[in-house]
């Protein structure tokens, strides 16, 4: 694999500030966001808004969640265009092996996304609907384990706590042992680039782990965790009530508001113990 992307999650920025009736000029830190290119055989299937790190991670994640690729073997490996220099940094090459088949009209996001919007750009409510198994795992995780992530989640933020703009998602064992977690200024980027760690390092399925987010808990981020086979998805805020039937559908426990003493069980609470 190409070497990770240097560029820094957050920029300096000179600010107007009103504080005590008058303004004054104060440094601030901004998170960086900037657009990423991902081809496949020289062929362009995403542009994503999202910031600059982990690109690798990123794009591997989008490709398992999105179906192109199942198993490590099928990518080769994964470069910054390394022509030109304005786009270089920002443009992603994946080299697949010989015998995956693409079905490139099957891509669903051909078109610009921003940071904000997963699903930008996909058809209808078809195409974005994958196909993965249901899942049947018998994981099971404890309350007081479970209300000890976000204080780990939230440690593992340094851009977070320079800017205060940028997401987050980690990976968790059931002892509550984090796997990896990652920031972007995009939720489901952001999960793309756990996913994508997982993938690139053999570590998938994900079938005994739990996936946690920093934000809301949409339908996108509950499909890209059943592709990478975690039945339990717990996000700090709310989920949409599409994620919550998709979690019903699927066999995904979906839990939300962790926060403090408190979550709330959505679906399939089977697999949470006292």
């Amino acid at each position: 694999m190409s070497p990770k992307t240097r560029t820094p999650a957050s920029k300096k920025a000179q600010v107007l500030r009103w504080r005590d009736g008058r303004w004054s000029k104060a440094p601030d830190a901004l998170s960086v966001e900037e657009p990423l290119e991902i081809r496949l055989r020289g062929r362009n299937v995403a542009v994503t808004m999202r910031t600059p790190g982990h690109d690798e991670e990123l794009a591997a994640g989008f490709l398992l969640t999105e179906g192109i690729i199942h198993q490590r073997a099928d990518v080769v490996e994964i470069a910054h265009c390394q022509r030109g220099t304005a786009h270089a940094g920002n443009t992603l090459n994946v080299f697949l092996s010989a015998d995956v088949a693409v079905d490139f009209d099957r891509l669903t996001r051909h078109v610009f996304a921003t940071s904000s919007c997963g699903l930008c750009g996909k058809a209808s409510i078809d195409a974005v609907r994958q196909h993965f198994p249901k899942l049947r795992g018998r994981a099971r995780v404890s309350i007081p384990i479970l209300q000890g992530l976000p204080d780990l989640l939230r440690a593992a933020q340094p851009a977070f706590s320079q800017t205060g703009g940028l997401h987050a998602a980690a990976v968790f064992d059931t002892k509550g042992q984090m796997v990896v977690a990652r920031e972007d200024v995009g939720r489901h980027n952001a999960v793309d680039k756990v996913i994508g760690h997982g993938y690139l390092q053999s570590l998938l399925p994900f079938d005994r782990h739990i996936l946690l987010v920093s934000g809301r808990a949409s339908f996108e981020i509950l499909q890209k965790a059943l592709g990478a086979g975690f039945p339990i998805v717990a996000a700090v805020s709310a989920p949409s009530s599409l994620a919550v039937s998709f979690a019903e559908e699927s066999g995904q426990t979906l839990i939300g508001f962790l926060r403090g003493n408190t979550l709330n069980a959505y679906a399939n609470a089977q697999r949470i113990r006292p």
